[in-house]
Formats: structure tokens, sequence, C-alpha cells
């Protein structure tokens, strides 16, 4: 039986641990040939690795999407590899820990960490989604889906920029799908409490904590966001355009 994406070619950023890597696997079970983009070229180059010894085809490109030569780099490494994009999953971000700054309220952010935050998560969704945008319409279609968070639905204590860049990534989501559907599909997902390497430090000092939230009573797994992203992505979800949404074990439903 053909997968989801038997066919297509799929570019995802961050895709070098976490949800990113979890996605990228799975695309290529589904079918897909996949761009595995990622800012640690050690972490790209391992899941393109991955994905070729399970059978699949992959490149790895090394990118930092809040810089416009990188991502321009990215498209033309995609399109040279394999002629086209009908996928993309623009994953790539940060949070305030990773900016370097935790626990703080909005009034005490330093401006660096709050620009870093913006450049990152909202700018760079915005220039990938440019890059991939003119692409699809000029190849007659495509899907995008975005990396948002629970955050970019809700407000959550000391994540001012954070929240502003989710929230953001949200509002670009629903308004690109307004403007080029039908065309190319946009639509993002925001992901609840997943255990990967960003989200490992706050899971092991408040776990107990968060999980009281939790209807599910448990957190999630790269796999479990990588399973919407696939369907998504894939001509199964031809209806589904400028949608928001969670995959967070039911803590939206609170």
């Amino acid at each position: 039986m053909s997968g989801m994406l038997e066919g297509k070619v799929a570019l995802v950023t961050g895709g070098g641990r976490g949800i990113g890597r979890g996605t990228a696997l799975l695309f290529a079970r589904e079918g897909a040939r996949v761009v595995v983009a990622d800012l640690s070229a050690d972490g790209a180059r391992e899941t393109a690795e991955q994905i070729a010894k399970a059978g699949g085809e992959a490149r790895s490109v090394v990118a930092d999407i809040s810089k416009p030569a990188d991502v321009s780099a990215m498209m033309a490494a995609t399109l040279e590899a394999f002629g086209k994009l009908d996928c993309a999953f623009n994953n790539a971000g940060i949070n305030g820990t990773l900016a370097g700054v935790r626990g703080k309220l909005t009034a005490d952010w330093p401006e660096d960490a709050f620009d870093r935050l913006i450049n990152v998560n909202l700018k760079g969704t915005w220039l990938c989604m440019r890059a991939e945008l003119n692409q699809m319409v000029s190849q007659g279609g495509g899907s995008i889906v975005n990396t948002a968070s629970l955050a970019g639905l809700t407000g959550f204590p000391t994540t001012a920029a954070y929240a502003a860049s989710k929230h953001g990534v949200v509002g670009l989501t629903k308004t690109a799908a307004i403007e080029y559907a039908p065309a190319v599909r946009v639509n993002c997902i925001c992901p609840g409490w997943i255990n990967t390497e960003m989200t490992a430090e706050t899971i092991a000092r408040r776990g107990d904590e968060l999980l009281v939230r939790v209807p599910s009573r448990t957190f999630g797994t790269p796999e479990d966001i990588a399973e919407m992203v696939c369907w998504l992505s894939s001509d199964r979800a031809r209806y589904v355009v400028g949608g928001a949404f969670p995959v967070d074990g039911g803590y939206m439903a609170n």
C-alpha cells in the first residue's frame, strides 16, 4: 500500500532533533523524499542518515531560518535535489531557555533575547513561508504546516516573547491560508507538553504540576505531533485550510 505522501517532496526545518526529526522520519516512511534542514549540521545529517538506513531518500541542509540568505539557499538545495516542493513543515524555533531567559515577567525581558525569539520563531517562519509559497504557486500547489504552540493560543506567565512569536505564527498561518487557497493549503499545529530536548529541563522541574492540566495524564512524543503533521500535509486533508490544531492531550479543553 502506498503511503500518504507517496511521490511528494517534503522540507522539514528544525529536523535535526525532536518533533522535526520525528516528522521527517514519518514523512519518509509515508513515501516522501525529504530535505532535512537544521542549524546543527550533525543533527540534520543524522536524521537524513536514519531515513536512508530505513530505505528512504533524504538530503541534509544547514540553515539559520532567521537569515534570508540561508532560507534562499535551503530552497535552492531542495529544488536542486528533487526539483519541486510539495510539503513544508516549518518547525524550527527556540524557547526562552534557549535564548537565555527563564522566569522573567514581561517588563523584565532583555531586549536582545526578545528580539532573538521574534527573529527565529516569527520572522524565520515568515521567511520560510515566503520562499515556499512562491515555489508552490509557481508549480501549481502544495501544503505548508507551521509549528505554533499552546502559547500561540493562550497566555503563559514568563513567556512574553515566546507567546508573542507563536501567536504571530498562528496569525501568519490564517492570513496566508486565506490568501493562497485553494492552490496552497496552510495550517499550523499547536503542540502541548511534548517530551523533547527543548522541554526536558521544564518537565524535569515541573512534570507533576504540568500533568495536572493534561487530561490524558501523559506527555506527548514527537511521533504524536508527526502523525498530525503528516496527515495535514497529505491529500487526505484537502479540505483543511487555515486551522490551528492543538495536539496536547486535552490541555486546551480545560
